[in-house]
């Protein structure tokens, strides 16, 4: 057995011995429907146990370091107010928020109201406790376990989350805004979010989900995060997910979209923060006349590793997707960008195109960029590609010689590449404050 075998093998046995202190404490949702699926998601962890960077999909990424933790399964923190989140928050989305501290619920700092009939926006923990009908139809259903291990694990110590359900021709005025908070000044932690989103047919919803630490969360800790995004028949739903977590955080995460007819699904994820990072991001169309989004930006410095691994299916006709990674990386930091289109035999007229672009800031930071597509129909118009490059010296030059500092030079130009990510956000306020903290993020690669 190799030395990282080794630490694959004590870290699956750490968890299994976790997971009797953590049933012991579910209470009322031992008996709830869900706990068998939670067994069942132990006993795929058992066999698969963690991804070895021997694995295709995980060639890059060496967990190792995630490793070396001993997590708790929750960790105290600190009494928040309302004061302590101001600066997470967006302007014209105080009173629509969901805030999650250490993966639990926080209904104290949460404050949301839904205007329309019949919207439901709770936390999961009390949904599957109560018996919901759509817990019951779509947890679990789409991000498959048996065969993942951070799904399976995920799944297993699934305690949380946000939970969204829209009903029929009903359109979420207002965004839905998930604030997820770490404190690790108690020490190391562990959490495995889980978030459900399904929008009925002919609604319309929007939801912003986004990861922060606390300062002095000066532990290591991990987040590892499922969510499961379902669009009946002519849904609309636009999500956007921004990590800017500490430099001692491990973030992983699988998102999955289940897209039927006439749906449009936009996913917008924004990495700023975290040590180690995967994102696997999942679209699939089921049904004729989807449209997809997904669209990514990932800034990494010092030495973070970004790994973002994208999957579209198209699995039935009429379909289009666009795909759309940047990646602007400095000091030794290192970014995975893996996607894959698949278009299935009877997905004839699938129109579907990815673009892969990574600028690197030091001749110490890397990206390994493996796009592809995979096609069985005859009839589809796809397109991929993926470039590397440097800021471009002439134009450093140009905007030198008319008097900009090199600083706001660099940054002139790195918003001017990342520039077009953001406009896909729809939500205007979103936009304009996340472009305010990208900016101010190029300072410091």
């Amino acid at each position: 057995m190799s030395k990282l075998d080794g630490k694959l093998a004590a870290a699956k046995d750490l968890f299994l011995k976790k997971y009797e202190t953590f049933e012991s404490g579910l209470n009322g949702s031992y008996n709830a429907p869900f706990n068998e699926t939670r067994k069942s998601a132990l006993n795929a962890f058992s066999n698969v146990g963690l991804p070895s960077n021997r694995l295709e999909d995980w060639k890059y990424t060496n967990i190792s370091p995630l490793l070396k933790h001993d997590y708790k399964l929750s960790a105290t923190a600190r009494n928040l107010t309302a004061d302590d989140l101001s600066k997470f928050l967006f302007e014209g989305l105080e009173n629509n928020l969901m805030v999650f501290v250490n993966g639990r619920f926080n209904k104290s700092l949460s404050n949301y109201t839904v205007a329309e009939a019949g919207v439901v926006v709770d936390n999961l923990r009390h949904q599957v406790d109560s018996g919901s009908d759509v817990v019951k139809d779509h947890l679990s259903r789409h991000a498959g376990f048996e065969e993942e291990g951070f799904v399976a694990l995920n799944t297993a110590f699934a305690h949380d989350g946000v939970f969204v359900s829209v009903p029929d021709n009903t359109e979420v005025a207002e965004p839905i805004h998930v604030l997820y908070i770490s404190d690790s000044a108690d020490g190391e932690f562990f959490a495995a979010p889980r978030n459900l989103i399904v929008a009925g047919k002919n609604s319309k919803v929007a939801v912003v989900e986004s990861y922060h630490a606390l300062r002095g969360s000066d532990h290591a800790y991990l987040n590892n995060v499922v969510t499961e995004i379902v669009a009946e028949e002519n849904a609309n739903v636009e999500h956007i997910k921004i990590q800017d977590e500490d430099r001692q955080a491990y973030h992983i995460c699988r998102s999955q979209s289940h897209i039927k007819r006439d749906s449009k699904v936009t996913q917008i994820n924004i990495d700023m923060g975290g040590r180690l990072v995967r994102n696997d991001l999942n679209m699939e169309m089921s049904d004729q006349n989807c449209e997809a989004e997904l669209i990514g930006l990932y800034m990494g410095t010092g030495r973070q590793h970004i790994d973002n691994h994208t999957f579209i299916d198209h699995a039935m006709p009429h379909c289009l997707s666009t795909e759309l990674y940047k990646g602007i990386l400095g000091g030794k930091a290192q970014g995975v960008f893996n996607g894959k289109v698949m278009v299935r035999q009877d997905a004839q007229k699938t129109n579907a195109y990815q673009t892969n672009q990574a600028l690197l800031l030091t001749d110490d930071a890397v990206i390994n960029s493996k796009p592809e597509l995979e096609i069985y129909a005859d009839d589809v118009k796809c397109s991929h590609g993926a470039t590397v490059g440097q800021l471009d010296e002439e134009a450093l030059f140009y905007l030198r010689s008319r008097g900009i500092p090199r600083d706001k030079a660099h940054s002139l130009l790195q918003y001017a590449f990342a520039s077009d990510v953001l406009g896909y956000i729809g939500l205007d306020n979103v936009r304009e404050q996340l472009e305010a903290r990208v900016v101010e993020r190029f300072h410091t690669l």
